[in-house]
């Protein structure tokens, strides 16, 4: 007997059947599930933790059968070079580095480049001027300026590294006070929604890096000192150190005397943030007023011979078109006439 499956498939008692029977097995497998299921969280969870637990017991055993140490050292040639002829005694500079953190020069290397060039550069820059002044072009100086201007290299290679350093320090500080109370308003927001001070400094950490890279970093490395360190208060005082700003150096105040205290830390973070954005507009409204006074000299030099040429240039060729030159012409010419006539 034949069946005519189009009319079977289409028959409305076969699709009511064939309805049910999905339906009952998706509430029996809606049922069943979590009873087959395995918590994958709290499996991955505890393999992430013996994990982490093998790779430290690893590296404390490596710690303790090599006994080196975490520290960084300096083992370039120049630090060699430093050390051989004891020039961080013999130019020493007590300074020197606390400049290079609040330039942003961290760890040994950059205090042994430091006073290599100190070393090098007068050398370099003093014989250059001496063969450039002897043996290139003297430009027809007598013998006092040459060897003032030898003189002036040795200077100028002896003062540059500092020169160039107090330049990186301003740059880093102008960089780092232009987001700085926009970071402290995220803060501010953080704090009160119920974030912990490290967590705070870490977000905004993150979401400041497009407008100051170094105010991220300067963040980032807060909230490391504010885990590992002993005295939570230190690493406040190590951000103001590094950044060697009034605005920073007050937000720490705050920041420690609120700890210290219990006072909250939402109110200290929207006083000092405040501060720091009038303090922002303070120095903004300085270099507006000493605008006009840094344009005299621009405007003397370029503007006003432009400007008089514009005047009065269309009125000399008027002038000089009207022909109130040719009478003159016209009279010695008639003069050397009658001369020829005598």
């Amino acid at each position: 007997m034949d069946i005519d499956w189009v009319q079977f498939l289409t028959d409305p008692i076969t699709l009511a059947s064939a309805l049910a029977c999905v339906a009952t097995f998706a509430t029996v497998m809606t049922l069943a599930a979590p009873a087959f299921s395995s918590d994958k969280l709290t499996s991955r969870l505890k393999s992430v933790a013996n994990r982490r637990e093998e790779l430290r017991k690893k590296s404390r055993a490596a710690l303790e059968g090599e006994k080196k140490s975490i520290r960084v050292r300096d083992t370039s040639m120049t630090k060699k070079f430093v050390d051989k002829l004891d020039l961080a005694k013999m130019l020493e500079d007590p300074g020197v580095q606390k400049k290079l953190i609040q330039a942003g020069l961290r760890g040994p290397k950059p205090i042994s480049i430091f006073y290599f060039c100190r070393f090098a550069l007068p050398i370099i820059f003093g014989i250059g001027a001496f063969v450039y002044i002897w043996f290139v072009n003297d430009h027809g100086l007598q013998m006092q300026m040459k060897a003032g201007a030898v003189v002036v290299g040795f200077a100028v290679g002896f003062y540059g590294p500092n020169l160039y350093l107090e330049n990186l320090i301003t740059k880093r500080r102008t960089s780092i006070m232009r987001a700085f109370p926009d970071s402290l308003d995220m803060m501010l927001i953080c704090v009160e929604s119920g974030m912990s001070i490290e967590q705070a400094f870490a977000r905004v950490g993150e979401e400041i890096g497009t407008a100051s890279a170094e105010l991220a970093e300067e963040l980032s490395l807060t909230t490391a000192e504010l885990s590992y360190l002993q005295d939570r208060r230190q690493a406040y005082y190590n951000l103001a150190e590094r950044t060697n700003h009034p605005g920073v150096k007050g937000v720490a105040m705050a920041l420690v005397q609120a700890e210290k205290y219990g006072t909250p830390m939402g109110s200290a973070l929207r006083t000092m943030a405040k501060e720091n954005r009038e303090m922002r507009i303070t120095e903004c409204e300085k270099k507006a007023a000493a605008l006009p006074a840094k344009l005299t000299v621009p405007m003397i030099v370029f503007f006003l011979p432009v400007l008089f040429l514009v005047i009065l240039g269309p009125a000399f060729i008027k002038i000089d078109s009207m022909g109130l030159g040719k009478p003159k012409a016209a009279e010695a010419q008639q003069q050397q006439q009658q001369r020829d006539q005598e």
